[in-house]
């Protein structure tokens, strides 16, 4: 198995996954998070769907399948799947120094992510009901289609999530679900840094 943990500087980096599914809110909380502190580096996910209305052109780097599977053959994805007919797919990661990674990713490529760093921390985050969840989708663009498959795949999603992490998060009130998460980013990033300055405490 390939090691992932990325070194820079004198520590390595550490990798937090923001999870959940569709509708929960992922990309606000994380662009909170990025917000209000810059030692968050955010990894940019490949796609090949097209661009949404009114989406971000920086939202995910869009590709066609020719140049995402040529990526693959690289082995340049720390995790990609595909859902809808489309991929999607986190590049190996490359923070710079004394920066730790934030993904947003689905949970089929968070798994992914533990799968190659049993150490990463993932923080599941879901929407407080489906009527909500649903609104959102519709909010965002898709197509009724899309808001059904995607509230089915969320109910088995939020299974699988909480028998993964014990970090649930319910995005129910932005400021507050922005709060909890960057506490648990907080609190692992105080740990690692007590086992950087006493490496006696990471051994048993």
């Amino acid at each position: 198995m390939r090691c992932w943990r990325i070194q820079r500087s004198r520590r390595t980096s550490l990798i937090f996954v923001i999870s959940g599914p569709g509708g929960a809110g992922k990309g606000t909380v994380v662009s909170r998070l990025v917000a209000r502190d810059p030692t968050l580096w955010l990894s940019r996910s490949w796609t090949t769907r097209p661009q949404r209305p009114g989406e971000r052109p920086d939202a995910y780097t869009f590709v066609d399948r020719d140049r995402f599977d040529a990526k693959i053959a690289a082995g340049g994805f720390l995790e990609w799947a595909e859902f809808l007919g489309h991929r999607y797919g986190t590049p190996v990661p490359e923070p710079p120094s004394g920066c730790d990674v934030l993904l947003e990713i689905d949970l089929q490529g968070a798994e992914q992510v533990l799968e190659h760093d049993p150490d990463a921390v993932v923080v599941l985050l879901l929407p407080p009901s489906p009527d909500v969840q649903a609104q959102r989708l519709r909010e965002r663009g898709d197509d009724d289609a899309e808001i059904e498959q995607r509230l089915a795949k969320g109910r088995e999603e939020e299974r699988r999530g909480r028998g993964l992490t014990g970090y649930v998060v319910v995005n129910q009130d932005l400021d507050q679900a922005v709060a909890e998460v960057a506490g648990i980013l907080d609190g692992h990033r105080t740990s690692a840094r007590s086992r950087d300055a006493d490496p006696s405490r990471g051994t048993s």
